[in-house]
Formats: structure tokens, C-alpha cells, sequence
């Protein structure tokens, strides 16, 4: 057999060098279109040939300088799928000169001469690689469209993906076309046609004609949806079946929820009759594409589903032949998937609670496949449901949840499972990791936990379990919100008239104890190495996960250095920053007369976690010179903060107060910005925040928030950009002098004592001191202010006092010995002497005396 084959070979060998002669002697006698038939026909037989090679050399010498173009006339005229594959390289080639628009439009007239049947998989890529190069093959395109939609949409269609794609694209470039009607007959011919290769197939099963009916009607949906008819949903729908690959039901979900929108009551129609008519049949294909159907709808279109799935009659028709007549495995996962679905609604929890729970606990037992991982999902959404309804008042059933964490556990770690098996445990974990027993069993679980921070990293691509992880270490890692009594007492009246418990009566597992526990035991475990992991493209919805969860790890002060070694901070500053959909969703929403770019909002949750880090870290640690990120990028978020109103969850309570937490956090977290030697982060803290700080000063009654803003004032006046707000001689520089001396005349000790540090800087300076003696309106009120630092039994405030004093004392042109009268007639000889009796310190001593001697005329 061997040897014949090789016999085989070299004949062809042999057919291929004499027909790659006579091609050339052909061409010698200057019969070229004969000859390049004949090179063909060598080609067919051997493109690799040394003959036939050398023959299309000699054939087409001298015709092209581009090695592009030889390699496109080399691959349409003779299919040598090497030479396809060269060219799609040169042309994805960054190094590889941009071709010429002439040599474009020549490359795609040989691609597109040849039927594509005669052509490898390259094609394709060579189609699209050069529609996207140059708009003149663009136009070349729109020209074609125009004249014969229909035979130029069958020969893209059937290159690929991609060369359909560039026909959705260009149609959709409007720029392109010297006529809008045109265009749009256009785009309405090329909507039919991809509805029709949909029907054509009964499924899409590489998603083709899908891409281009999802990115058509959602770029036109007010014109493109009447295109869609009973026929063409029932296809959509057919698109659902869970044997299809997902983002094939992915694309079909997102075409049929947008028709939805525009023609709610056409589409429930059709999705009625068409679940009535498959399950009508009793039939296992029509059961499987119903159920497939539903399943996906039900998030989209949860009423009318419900409603079909609550059909009286249906569950309890349907569960004896599930036993009985479809035995069929593909029937059993698509009912179970219809039934994980299900779950969302109450009415449906219910029916299913009645009906199926015994069907379910054998597929937990006794299923193939995936089927116990998702009947055991299923059953744990019913039992985590039931426990809230039985504190509600109404009978439950078996909330035990035990044995299904069990066999989660199990399916997570065994060595040999798959995406998908991952996938149902995750999402089981994720309902029953809302109990606080099974949190703690979670956390207390090391191969359980590794293998969950594993499956993240290995599948974040998979929002299944993306979600579903990140929703488990959301459960472990949820402290409970600190309410006030008045918060307490609206609770109690909430319960007593719902017949529950009140919200802050929670299990001794859920108190800051054992969530700061998990907390631990999971970043031992690298959880913020994961998260930094799973965001290097993240979905908006595992940036909230994410954010949510960082805040509750640097909750503990012990912590943060830990997580932020890990590059939390990193993480954190980037999720403050736009992400792309949401910079796509501010150019889509911005009116076209603005010219005011608009801001996106700032994730309440990064910033909140971003200033606890921030509060503990030495900022030369976490911002080194040079490095990326800059210390300044911080701050936006911090000031974020500070604002009245914050952009994620709502700033006042039930009860009504304004959460001040984050604000004071934000506030030290500046503090701490603003201790580092330059002046880059004062620069900017004072240009975003300063009307902000400011106000928390004069307007908040909470101690420690004002505490905390004149502490930032304080290392913020260590910097000339501070010290110039209170030394421009303007009325308000004044006014923030006179504020900052009433912060030194308040009860709390550390307020009194950031203010006077701040006093005792800016004091040193000339235009300072001008400005609070001159105030004559208030000058009495700061020196007794001033004595009672001095006077204060702290030795650090006491040191302030001195200073202050002696720098006002100091004043310019007769000002200083205007102080001097004033703290005299106030007594302050008097009680200098007193305070200094309590001196033993040197350094501060020595500054007493000379305050004093000054007062008493002795310098």
C-alpha cells in the first residue's frame, strides 16, 4: 500500500514539472491566458512543486514590485493556501508597509474572482485585512452592494465571518454613501438576507447570519424591527437550544430582548404560541427547544415566561412524563435549566417547590452529566428562598442546605471536572454562601477556597463563574451595615409589621469577629492577587464585585498593607478611572451642541477602598518618584468622597442621616496624601477639594469628620500652595484665618490641637500676621484664643500656644506691639507665667520666657 502510494506521488510530481513546462512554452510563444490555464492545472496538482514555482516566476515576472500582490495573484490563480497565509501575515504585519490603494483594490479583485469554495480559510482574513486598509476599497464595496445586494452578499457571506462582517460595517458607515436612500435600501436588503441564511439552516451554528442581524437592528432598530416576522422568531428562538454554542444564544438573546423593546406585544405573540406549539407536540425536540427558549428568556422577558411556565396544568402534566415517556437526557437538561431559571420568580419558586422537588432530588442523586450540580442549584435557590419566607410568616419546607453545599464542595474539588461542572457548583455556592453557617464552613475549607480562586483565574473570561465566584467571596467577605438606634427602632417597626425579624438581629457568624476571620483567611489565601488577576479586561459588573469586596478587605487596618503589597491600590485607581463602555456610553449619551465633555462617575465602593489602604500606607511606599501610578491620581476618587452626594448607593439612610464614614476615612486618607514632602498631592487636593473640606469644617456637628479636615488643613498649610489660601490678603483668605482659629477654641482636644499646629505655620509669615492683627473686628477673640493654648495643660498644645504668640508678637510696622496691648489688657502676663509653671520641657521653656519677656517690655 505504501509503495503504490509513493508511486502515486511521483506521478503526480512527475504531471505537475511536465505541465509547469508546457506552461511556460506557452508563454514563450505568447499564448499567456493558455498558459496561465495551464499552470493551474499544475498547480492543482502540486503547489509546492520546484517546476511549478518556477514557472509562475517566469510567468509573471515583471508584472508587480509588490510582494502582496504576487501573493494574492499566486494564491486566486493557482489555490496555494501557503501563499494565503503569507499574505494575511503581511498584511497583519506591523513592520510591512500599508500596500497602495491601487495594489489594495487589485489584491481584492483576484481574492474575489475566485469562488470561494476554490479558496482556503485565508481568504477571509485578506478580504477584511484589506477593507479595513483603505477607504477606497470601502468604496469599491459600496459600489458593489449597490448594484447586486443579493450575489454580493452570497459571495461574502460564504468567505466568513469577517468578510460579513465588513458588509454590516459599511452599510453602517454612512459617510461612505452619496445616497442615504440607497444606503438604506441597502441595509434593509442585507437585514433580510442574514434573516433568511438564519432560516435557511434552521440553527446558525457558527453565529453568522446572527452577528449580522444583532449589530444591524441595533444600530437600527426603528426601521429594521417590522423585518421580523413569526417566522423569523421562531428561528431566533430555534437559535436558543442549549446544545448551541453559548455566544450563538448569546446574540440571538440580545436580537430578540431588542424586538422585544420595540414590539412587546407582537414578540410575547410569537414566544407564546411557539413554547405552546413544541410542547403541544409532546415530541423530545420540540420539549428541548421550548425549554432551551424559556430558560434563556426568562431574565429578558420574565412575565409572559412565568406565566407560560404557571400554564395550569403544565408542571404537573409534564413531571409524570419525565419519568415515564421522556427519558432522554438532552429533555432532562433542558428542563433543569428552565427550572434554575425559574427561580427568580416567587410564584414560580412555589409551583416548582410543589411539583418538582422530588424529581430534583433524584437528579441530585441519580442525574448524568451536569444534571445534580444544577438540580442541586435549584434546590438551594428554593431553600435559600424558603427561610426568608418562613420568618415571613408563611410555611416553608426543608431549609437545610447542608447536603447540597456538600455536594458542591465535592464537584469543585475533584481533580477531573470541566468549565461546566465548575460552572453549576459555582452557582450554587453563590445562593447558598448566603447563609451564615455555610459561610463559615466556606471559609474554614482551604481547598475549597484555592480551588474557587483558581477557577476564577483559569475561566474569568466565563461570566458564569466570574460572577458566580466573585459572588461567593462578596457573601464570605459582607460586614453587617453599623445602624443607629433610631435605624434600630425603624427596623423593629418594619419587622413588627411584616411579621420577621428585625434586619440587625443576625446570627453571632455574621458579627465583625467572624467576617473579619474570613476576611483574613482569604487574603492568606491571595484573594487580592486574584482579583488583580480577573481585571485585566473586566466586565462592569465584576468591577462593583471586585470594589465591594476590597472595601470589606481593608476594613481591618491589620490588613491593608498586605492587600496593597498585592496591588490593590493599582486595582482600585483604575476602576476610578472610565472604563471603556462606560467612555462609549458618555460619547453616545453627550448632546451633539456640547462642547462639555461629560464626567463619569467615580465607583463609590473604589474610592471607599482606596481611602482605607490609604489611611495606613506610608504614600512613598505605595507612590515611589517616578512610578506609575502617580501619587495624584489618588486624590479624584478620595474627593470624591467628599462630595454631598456620592455616585454609587444612596448617602442618606432609612432614617435619614448622611453616612459620614467615608468621609472621614477620605479625609485621612488625604491627611496622609498630603504629609509627603513635595507638593503634588497639595496641589491637587486643594484644586479638587478645598470647597469641600472647607465646608466640612463650619457645617458638620460630627467630631471626628471635623477633626479630620482640619488635620488636612494642617499638612496642607506645610506647602506654599496652603499657605498662599490664608496669606493673598483677600476677604477670603480672612475669613479661612478666622475659622481656623475658632477650630482652636473647640471641646475636642485634636481638633484644637490640628488648628494650632496650623496657626503656628502660617503665623511665620509676614502677610499672616498682618492680616489676623489687623482684623480688629476679632483680634480679642484670637488672643484669649491664643492664651488658652498656652494655657492648655497638653504639653503639645501648650507648645503651639507659644509659638503663635511669639510670632504674633513679632508683627511688622507697630503690629506686633498692637498684639502686645491686647494680650496684656487680656491678662496674659498673667497667664503666660501660669502655664510656664507647668514647664519642664527646654525647648518649649526657652519659647515661654521670650514670649514672656516680650510681653513685660524685658527684650
Amino acid at each position: 500500500m505504501a509503495a503504490v502510494s509513493r508511486l502515486t506521488r511521483a506521478l503526480s510530481e512527475e504531471r505537475a514539472s511536465v505541465l509547469a513546462s508546457e506552461a511556460i512554452e506557452l508563454a514563450k510563444s505568447g499564448r499567456l491566458q493558455q498558459a496561465s490555464a495551464r499552470l493551474r492545472e499544475a498547480a492543482a496538482i502540486g503547489h509546492d512543486n520546484a517546476d511549478v514555482q518556477a514557472a509562475f516566476i517566469t510567468l509573471h515576472q515583471g508584472q508587480s514590485s509588490s510582494p502582496l500582490l504576487d501573493l494574492c495573484r499566486k494564491y486566486a490563480h493557482y489555490h496555494d493556501p501557503k501563499a494565503g497565509e503569507d499574505a494575511v501575515a503581511l498584511l497583519r504585519s506591523p513592520s510591512s508597509p500599508k500596500p497602495s490603494p491601487t495594489t489594495a483594490l487589485e489584491c481584492l479583485q483576484l481574492v474575489l474572482e475566485e469562488p470561494p469554495t476554490k479558496l482556503s480559510d485565508a481568504q477571509d482574513a485578506i478580504v477584511s485585512e484589506l477593507t479595513r486598509s483603505h477607504v477606497q476599497i470601502r468604496q469599491h464595496m459600496v459600489k458593489r452592494l449597490s448594484e447586486s445586494t443579493t450575489e454580493f452578499f452570497e459571495d461574502m457571506f460564504a468567505r466568513g465571518d469577517e468578510s460579513a462582517n465588513c458588509m454590516r460595517s459599511i452599510v453602517l458607515e454612512v459617510k461612505l454613501w452619496q445616497n442615504e436612500e440607497v444606503r438604506l435600501r441597502v441595509e434593509d436588503d442585507l437585514f433580510v438576507l442574514f434573516i433568511a441564511k438564519l432560516m435557511e439552516s434552521g440553527h446558525d451554528h457558527d453565529g453568522r447570519a446572527l452577528k449580522g442581524i444583532t449589530l444591524l437592528l441595533l444600530a437600527d432598530t426603528p426601521r429594521l424591527y417590522s423585518h421580523i416576522d413569526e417566522d423569523a422568531f421562531d428561528a431566533l428562538l430555534k437559535s436558543l437550544d442549549l446544545r448551541l454554542p453559548a455566544d450563538v444564544r448569546g446574540q440571538a438573546t440580545l436580537v430578540i430582548a431588542k424586538f422585544m423593546e420595540v414590539a412587546e406585544l407582537e414578540a410575547q405573540k410569537y414566544f407564546s404560541d411557539f413554547i405552546t406549539s413544541q410542547v403541544a407536540k409532546q415530541k423530545p425536540e420540540g420539549l428541548v427547544i421550548s425549554f432551551s427558549a424559556a430558560a434563556q428568556l426568562f431574565p429578558v422577558a420574565s412575565n409572559v415566561t412565568a406565566q407560560l411556565f404557571l400554564t395550569e396544568g403544565f408542571l404537573p402534566n409534564l413531571m409524570p412524563l419525565l419519568e415515564q415517556k421522556f427519558s432522554n437526557s438532552i429533555v432532562h437538561d433542558a428542563f433543569l435549566a428552565l427550572l434554575n431559571a425559574a427561580c427568580v420568580e416567587g410564584a414560580c419558586r412555589k409551583a416548582i417547590q410543589q411539583y418538582c422537588t422530588t424529581w430534583l432530588s433524584d437528579k441530585v442523586s441519580n442525574g448524568t452529566g451536569r444534571q445534580p450540580a444544577i438540580a442541586a442549584t435549584v434546590l438551594a435557590k428554593l431553600r435559600t428562598a424558603n427561610r426568608g419566607t418562613a420568618e415571613g410568616g408563611i410555611q416553608a419546607g426543608n431549609d437545610n442546605v447542608s447536603d447540597l453545599v456538600d455536594l458542591f464542595q465535592k464537584s469543585l474539588v475533584v481533580e477531573d471536572h470541566d468549565e461546566k461542572n465548575i460552572s453549576d457548583s459555582i452557582e450554587g455556592l453563590a445562593y447558598t454562601s448566603l447563609r451564615p453557617e455555610v459561610k463559615e464552613r466556606l471559609a474554614n475549607d482551604p481547598k475549597v477556597i484555592k480551588t474557587i480562586l483558581s477557577a476564577l483565574e483559569e475561566n474569568h473570561s466565563s461570566p458564569e463563574i466570574s460572577i458566580g465566584g466573585l459572588s461567593i467571596i462578596t457573601n464570605l467577605t459582607h460586614y453587617q451595615p453599623n445602624l443607629s438606634e433610631e435605624q434600630q427602632k425603624m427596623s423593629q417597626l418594619r419587622a413588627y409589621a411584616n411579621a420577621s425579624k428585625p434586619d440587625f438581629q443576625v446570627s453571632e457568624l455574621e458579627d465583625d469577629k467572624h467576617v473579619e476571620r474570613r476576611c483574613t483567611t482569604l487574603i492568606k489565601a491571595g484573594v487580592t492577587a486574584t482579583l488583580v488577576k480577573i481585571n485585566k479586561a473586566p466586565s462592569s459588573a465584576t468591577i462593583q464585585l471586585t470594589n465591594k469586596i476590597l472595601l470589606s478587605l481593608a476594613r481591618n487596618p491589620k490588613e491593608r498593607g498586605t492587600i496593597a503589597q498585592q496591588g490593590a491600590v493599582r486595582l482600585l485607581i483604575s476602576h476610578c478611572q472610565p472604563q471603556p463602555q462606560q467612555k462609549a456610553l458618555l460619547s453616545s449619551s453627550q448632546p451633539k451642541s456640547s462642547n462639555v465633555p461629560a464626567k463619569p462617575a467615580i465607583p463609590h465602593n473604589a474610592a471607599h477602598a482606596l481611602a482605607r489602604i490609604l489611611i495606613s500606607i506610608n504614600p512613598a511606599h505605595l507612590f515611589p518618584s517616578g512610578a506609575t501610578p502617580h501619587i495624584t491620581s489618588a486624590i479624584p476618587p478620595l474627593a470624591s468622597l467628599l462630595k454631598q452626594l456620592t455616585t454609587e448607593g444612596p448617602t442618606l439612610t432609612d432614617s435619614g442621616p448622611r453616612d459620614l464614614l467615608p468621609v472621614f476615612e477620605a479625609l485621612l486618607a488625604l491627611t496622609n496624601l498630603a504629609s509627603t514632602p513635595t507638593s503634588d498631592a497639595a496641589k491637587v487636593i486643594i484644586r479638587t477639594s478645598l470647597s469641600d473640606i472647607e465646608d466640612l469644617l463650619i457645617s458638620t456637628s460630627n467630631d471626628r469628620v471635623r477633626c479630620a479636615a482640619v488635620e488636612l488643613v494642617c499638612n496642607l498649610v506645610a506647602h506654599p500652595e496652603g499657605i498662599v489660601l490664608y496669606a493673598d490678603g483677600s476677604r477670603k483668605a480672612r475669613e479661612r484665618l478666622r475659622i481656623l482659629i475658632a477650630m482652636a477654641d473647640v471641646e475636642d482636644f485634636k481638633t484644637r490641637s490640628a488648628a494650632g499646629g496650623a496657626l503656628a505655620m502660617l503665623t511665620d509669615y509676614e502677610e499672616i500676621r498682618i492680616s489676623i492683627i489687623d482684623d480688629a473686628e476679632k483680634l480679642e477673640r484670637t488672643v484669649d484664643v491664643v492664651l488658652d493654648m498656652a494655657s492648655d495643660k497638653e504639653l503639645g498644645l501648650k507648645h503651639r500656644g507659644f509659638v503663635v504668640l511669639s510670632n504674633l508678637l513679632q508683627g511688622e510696622q507697630g503690629r506686633g506691639e498692637t498684639f502686645k496691648k491686647a494680650c496684656i489688657g487680656a491678662s496674659g502676663v498673667d497667664k503666660v507665667k501660669a502655664a510656664l509653671r507647668e514647664v519642664r520641657e527646654q525647648g518649649i521653656l526657652e519659647i515661654g520666657v521670650d514670649v514672656l519677656k516680650t510681653l513685660m517690655g524685658k527684650t
